[in-house]
């Protein structure tokens, strides 16, 4: 499903909403065509008692998908939020007494920078195998501990530098591992089916109106078309339309170009 979650988010639109309105339409035509004459009379009679039901049911995996969705894109920012505090208090350590920070926070700088450049893209996002990220974390891990290493920095500031740099560690892995998640394509291809199962009855009961009432179903079709559509467009935060911001990574990117976590 990674190739429909990380189309745009117009595209998606389009889509799913001309998707909706081709069922509707395939409907209406498909009931006049099989249904045979004299049986017309009861399709009304059959499709109206499964309106309340098609309805309720999509409604109520709709808005079950889409709260956890909106819930996990909320624990994404979080995720971040917390190595961007991981790489501050990592960056604040290294300006310690008898620490050489300078090379800290190169490396540091390096490797946040080429998070942004490369584990926002879909792959390195759920894998975390990118090289250029690999190397440049792999040398702040080395740079870290030989200067925690160094007597005069003394136990208790290089015990901080250690457990900064293990915080900048556990939360990208913290990260890699919710861009890796899925949603359960059962779960989806539920909601689909129970979508399009209610476009199609909506289609069934006008098939005997004229072609201006038969508009009444574009509703319907088009909030089943806009909530799939939504549907797709939360399920990705790390290569779909609504990516996850990486704000708070940019500013501790801004402020160790700036130098702001340089001596006073």
């Amino acid at each position: 499903m990674t190739w429909l979650t990380s189309l745009p988010a117009v595209v998606l639109v389009v889509g799913w909403l001309v998707l909706a309105l081709l069922v509707a339409a395939a409907a209406r035509v498909g009931v006049r065509a099989l249904v045979p004459p004299g049986e017309r009379d009861r399709v009304p009679q059959i499709a109206t008692p499964l309106m309340p039901t098609l309805g309720a049911s999509f409604a109520i995996f709709a808005a079950l998908t889409l709260a956890s969705e909106a819930g996990y894109l909320r624990a994404a920012e979080g995720l971040v939020s917390d190595e961007a505090a991981a790489a501050s208090r990592l960056a604040w350590a290294a300006t310690s007494p008898r620490v050489h920070s300078e090379p800290i926070h190169t490396a540091l700088l390096d490797y946040l920078r080429a998070t942004r450049a490369e584990e926002w893209k879909a792959d390195a996002a759920a894998s975390g195998d990118d090289p250029a990220t690999a190397r440049t974390i792999a040398r702040l891990e080395r740079t870290v501990r030989a200067e925690a290493a160094r007597p005069e920095v003394g136990t208790p500031t290089g015990t901080e530098l250690v457990a900064s740099m293990d915080g900048v560690t556990s939360s990208r892995r913290a990260r890699i591992a919710a861009a890796s998640r899925e949603v359960p394509p059962l779960y989806v291809v539920t909601l689909v089916v129970t979508g399009l199962a209610l476009i199609v009855n909506s289609g069934a009961l006008v098939f005997r109106s004229s072609l201006r009432t038969s508009l009444l179903i574009v509703g319907v079709a088009s909030v089943v078309g806009l909530s799939l559509a939504l549907l797709f467009a939360l399920s990705a935060p790390w290569n779909g339309p609504l990516l996850v911001s990486g704000h708070p990574l940019d500013a501790i990117i801004g402020n160790l170009s700036s130098g702001f976590f340089g001596p006073d």
